[in-house]
C-alpha cells in the first residue's frame, strides 16, 4: 500500500476532500484509488487563524510501486501492512488453568489473550462487577459510605474505569501490541475514531461498558472472572508459586500466576513483602488538582471561538487538551498530568479517613470546566520510612492530612488564595464540578512547603503558556497521590519474578503508565506464559 503523510486540511473539509488532495498529491486520478483508511489524524493548531487537522493515510490503487516512483514526493512510501501475532504455544502443560490478579486493564487483556489461546485463566477482583461498582461510586460520592473494596480503585476495569480513558502511550511498540489494544476495545464498543486518533479517549461512560463486554467474551471462551476474591495470601513452596488463598479461606492451586494489581494495593504489596518478594520503593509525584473554565483552555490552543461554514469551531475540534511542564529551582520536575478536558474532579478515595482525588470524563468531554493534576517529582530521598513501602507511607500520611483539613470531604482552595496561604471563603468565576462533597481549607498549610513551592512555582510558568492558567479563581483541590504505583516489584527479562511462577504486570507492579501501557504490559506477560505452555 501507499502511505501519505502531513497531508493537511481545513477543520470544515469533507471526506471527499480527503480523497481529492491524497489523488493530487500521487498525481493520479481519484478514481484509481481502490481503498484508502486513515492511519493517523491530529489538530495542527499552531497558527490559531488557520487550524488544520493533519492526516496519514494509507492508499490502495493496484499500481503502488509504480505511483510512488513517478510522485517522487517525501510525503509518500510504500508500506507494509503489519499485523499483530501471538506467539506460537510453548511445550510444557500446566497443571492447572493460569490465575490473573486483578481486573484492570493489565488483567483484562492479559486474560483476553491467554482465553482466546485456550488458557481458561481465572482472574480474580477483590471489587464488584463494573455496574455493582457504579452504584457503589455514585453513594460514595453522594453519602460518603465507601467500601474499601469496591471504589474508584478497586472493581472490575480497575482506576482507568473512573478516568477521562486516556489512551496515549509513549511506549515503543514494533509489534503492533499498541494497534492491538486498540483494535480490542473497538471490538468491545469503543468508537473506532481511537483507531487513528493522535490522542484518543474513550471516556468513562463507554468504558465501563467495554470492560464489562470483554468480561463476558473472556467467559465465553472458557475463563473465569471471579469477583469479591480479593487474593489475601500466595502459596510459595521452594520460591516456586504453587497458588494463592481467597478471602482468606478458599485456596486456588496454579504454577502461573499473574500479579496484576493496581497501583493502590497496598495491603497486597504488604502481604507479598512478607513473603520477601523482591521490591523497592520508587519515585513518583504528588500534588493538586486544578479547574479552569473549559472555554479558557479552547481559547488558549485553539484561539477565539467562531462560525466556519456554519459550524462552530471548537464544536469541531473538541474540547483543547494541554501538557505543561516545568524544573524548578530545587530542581524538581513539575508538571501537568492526566489533564481531563470537560470532566470532573472526582474523590478517589479507597481507604478509610483518607482522602485522594482524581479527574474524570465522559466520552463527549461535555463539563464546562477542564481539569488536571499539577504534580511534583519525589523520590526514596523524600520519604521518611526507607523499606520498599516508603511511597505507600508517604502517600498515606498526605491522605491523612487531606481528610482532616477537608474533614471527610474534598479540601479545596483557589489558586489566589493558596499562594497567599489563606483559606479561601467563596468561589470565583469558576464553577466548581466535583464528584464528591468538598470543602474550603488552606492546601499550602496542609502540603510540604516543598510541594506547595514547587506548584507555584510551576503554575505561575505555566501562564506563560496558557493565559489565564495562574488567575486567582481557579479551583484547586487535594490530594492527587496515585499518579503511579509507589513500588517496583522486580520481574527478569522473561517477565518472572525470583518467585518463579509469579508473573508482575502493569502499572501495580511498576511497569506501566496509564490504560493502554498496562494493556500492552498484560499482552506481553500472556506472550510469555503462551511461549512457555501448552493446554
Amino acid at each position: 500500500m501507499i502511505r501519505i503523510t502531513q497531508l493537511k486540511l481545513p477543520v470544515t473539509h469533507k471526506e471527499e476532500d480527503l480523497v481529492l488532495k491524497a489523488a493530487k498529491i500521487l498525481r493520479i486520478s481519484p478514481d484509481s484509488i481502490r481503498s484508502w483508511r486513515i492511519v493517523k489524524k491530529s489538530v495542527d493548531a499552531r497558527k490559531k487563524g488557520e487550524i488544520l487537522f493533519i492526516y496519514t493515510i494509507d492508499i490502495e490503487t493496484g499500481r503502488e510501486k509504480q505511483v510512488v516512483e513517478k510522485a517522487k514526493s517525501p510525503q509518500i512510501s510504500l508500506e507494509k501492512e503489519r499485523f499483530y501475532q501471538f506467539p506460537k504455544k510453548g511445550t510444557t502443560p500446566l497443571s492447572h488453568p493460569p490465575v490473573i490478579i486483578g481486573s484492570g486493564p493489565a488483567g483484562l487483556f492479559c486474560g483476553l489473550m491467554l482465553s482466546q489461546a485456550g488458557f481458561c485463566p481465572v482472574i480474580l477482583e477483590r471489587g464488584a462487577d463494573v455496574d455493582e461498582r457504579k452504584q457503589k461510586v455514585a453513594r460514595f460520592w453522594s453519602e460518603g459510605v465507601l467500601d474499601e473494596n469496591t471504589n474508584v480503585q478497586f472493581g472490575e476495569g480497575g482506576a482507568g474505569t473512573f478516568s477521562d480513558g486516556k489512551l496515549n502511550t509513549l511506549v515503543k511498540d514494533p509489534l503492533n501490541r499498541n494497534q492491538k489494544v486498540l483494535e480490542i476495545l473497538t471490538e468491545h464498543g469503543a468508537d473506532s475514531e481511537i483507531l487513528y486518533w493522535n490522542k484518543p479517549h474513550i471516556g468513562t461512560d463507554v468504558l465501563s461498558q467495554v470492560v464489562k463486554n470483554i468480561r463476558t467474551h473472556i467467559i465465553e471462551l472458557g475463563g473465569k472472572v471471579l469477583f469479591e476474591s480479593q487474593v489475601t495470601d500466595v502459596l510459595i513452596e521452594a520460591d516456586k508459586i504453587r497458588g494463592v488463598e481467597v478471602n482468606g479461606t478458599d485456596t486456588i492451586l496454579s504454577e502461573a500466576v499473574i500479579l496484576a494489581i493496581g497501583h493502590s494495593a497496598r495491603d497486597t504489596f504488604s502481604m507479598l513483602l512478607k513473603h520477601k518478594v523482591p521490591m523497592s520503593p520508587k519515585a513518583f509525584a504528588v500534588g493538586l488538582r486544578i479547574q479552569h473554565p473549559q472555554a479558557m483552555i479552547n481559547e488558549s490552543q485553539y484561539g477565539a471561538d467562531k462560525t466556519l461554514e456554519g459550524r462552530r469551531l471548537w464544536d469541531l475540534l473538541g474540547p483543547a487538551s494541554y501538557k505543561t511542564t516545568w524544573q524548578t529551582r530545587e530542581n524538581r520536575g513539575v508538571y501537568s498530568f492526566c489533564m481531563c478536558p470537560g470532566g470532573y474532579v472526582v474523590n478517589a478515595s479507597s481507604e478509610q479517613n483518607k482522602l485522594a482525588v482524581n479527574g474524570m470524563s465522559n466520552h463527549d468531554r461535555g463539563g464546562k470546566n477542564a481539569n488536571s493534576a499539577l504534580i511534583v517529582t519525589v523520590t526514596p530521598k523524600d520519604f521518611s520510612d526507607p523499606s520498599p513501602l516508603g511511597g505507600v507511607a508517604y502517600q498515606r500520611e498526605l491522605e491523612k492530612l487531606a481528610y482532616k483539613y477537608g474533614q471527610g470531604k474534598i479540601p479545596i482552595q483557589l489558586y489566589g488564595d493558596f499562594k497567599l496561604g489563606r483559606e479561601s471563603q467563596n468561589f470565583g468565576q469558576v464553577e466548581p464540578e466535583f464528584r464528591g462533597a468538598y470543602q474550603f481549607a488552606n492546601l499550602k498549610e496542609m502540603l510540604p512547603d516543598y510541594l506547595s513551592n514547587a506548584l507555584i512555582e510551576g503554575v505561575e510558568q505555566f501562564e506563560h503558556r496558557i493565559k489565564g492558567f495562574s488567575r486567582y479563581d481557579g479551583i484547586l483541590a487535594g490530594v492527587e497521590s496515585r499518579t503511579s504505583s509507589p513500588v517496583r516489584i522486580y520481574r527478569d527479562e522473561n517477565f518472572e519474578s525470583q518467585i518463579k511462577g509469579l508473573f508482575p504486570c502493569g502499572e501495580g507492579a511498576g511497569y506501566a503508565g496509564g490504560i493502554t501501557s498496562a494493556a500492552m504490559d498484560g499482552i506481553k506477560v500472556a506472550e510469555e506464559l503462551g511461549r512457555r505452555y501448552c493446554v
